[in-house]
């Protein structure tokens, strides 16, 4: 599929969940009683059906999560004006927010009923400029290794194109889930 083709069809696929996503739970916090019984997989899947909302800071960064399965997560965005810096380009907290969720996501996706994660390390590289005219990009992660108590993961932003805009790793502390 051409690069042209595969945009398109990321943008269509992004305005599709995006629709799905508001129309549905909306955004918010899931309570305990919503995640009772599922595991992390099930509740991405649940999130990315409309039936859990999905969190704030998707709409503060306009990009969503487009896809999950076990071990991986999608994300897709494309970066605004509002998320420029002084100097005039992509604020580097915008490519390390949409990193972050796509690994914190891809290990989600690995836990059991009642863990839960946090990232205790993100390394973060960016190695092309995006820009407002960049297109949509999406972050790829994918679990490395999913224990008892750590997890780790890689993730690449990339455009339509296969170009890489930048690329990272973490390292999450897994635990049980406290009570909210």
């Amino acid at each position: 599929m051409s690069a042209e083709a595969t945009q398109t069809e990321w943008v269509r696929h992004f305005d599709e969940t995006r629709a799905r996503l508001r129309s549905g739970a909306g955004a918010g916090l899931a309570d305990q009683a919503q995640l009772a019984g599922l595991n992390g997989l099930q509740q991405m899947q649940a999130m990315l059906e409309g039936r859990l909302p999905y969190p704030h800071i998707a709409d503060t960064m306009d990009f969503a999560l487009v896809e999950v399965a076990e071990g991986r997560a999608v994300f897709q965005g494309q970066p605004q004006l509002k998320h420029y810096n002084p100097l005039g380009s992509v604020h580097g907290g915008w490519y390390a927010t949409l990193l972050d969720s796509a690994l914190g996501c891809a290990v989600h996706t690995t836990l059991p009923v009642g863990r839960a994660y946090t990232t205790a390390e993100l390394g973060v590289n960016i190695v092309r400029a995006a820009s407002h005219k960049s297109g949509p990009l999406r972050a790829i992660g994918t679990v490395l290794h999913a224990g008892r108590q750590l997890a780790t993961a890689e993730a690449r932003i990339v455009g339509a194109d296969g170009k890489l805009y930048a690329h990272a790793t973490t390292t999450c502390l897994v635990f049980e889930a406290p009570a909210r």
